[in-house]
């Protein structure tokens, strides 16, 4: 494995880069960012690791991501009625583990979002199971847990 501050610089690029992609509606190129079984998860409870047996307000596979892609880029679904513009600011990137087959990454997340006029922010805590490869990393889980998860939720017509 590389060291730790050139780790830490290629998993700081690789997130400001997903996140630029998901800012400029690069949904196609953000899809490719992803391993075949890699998981987008969206929890509505912050303790909760059994993402798998609770409910989440996503649990996308590659299917479902191409079809919230679909939706978003299609205007096929409410959300993407009336698609506002957001600017993500990503911060205290942390290495929690890393080998040559994984590594895991912690980040918080702001998310602002104007849509009708309107700004609106959605923070979160990110984690990411990065896979990395020749060209660079591969997402192979984005948890993304929402501080006000459990409360409301106006229509997204983004992904986190």
């Amino acid at each position: 494995m590389k060291s730790n501050t050139e780790l830490l610089a290629k998993v700081t690029e690789f997130i400001g880069y997903e996140a630029d992609l998901l800012d400029h509606k690069g949904y196609q190129e953000w899809l490719s960012l992803w391993t075949d079984s890699g998981l987008y998860i969206v929890p509505t409870d912050l303790n909760e690791a059994d993402y798998l047996n609770t409910l989440n307000l996503a649990l996308d596979d590659a299917d479902m991501r191409r079809m919230r892609v679909a939706r978003l880029i299609n205007g096929e679904s409410v959300s993407a009625d009336s698609v506002g513009y957001t600017v993500r600011m990503m911060s205290r990137i942390r290495v929690l583990e890393a080998s040559d087959d994984v590594v895991v990454v912690r980040c918080a997340m702001t998310l602002n979002e104007l849509r009708h006029g309107k700004l609106v922010t959605y923070p979160a805590n990110i984690e990411y199971r990065l896979v990395p490869t020749d060209e660079g990393f591969l997402v192979d889980r984005k948890v993304v847990k929402l501080l006000h998860a459990d409360g409301f939720l106006r229509t997204v017509s983004f992904i986190f």
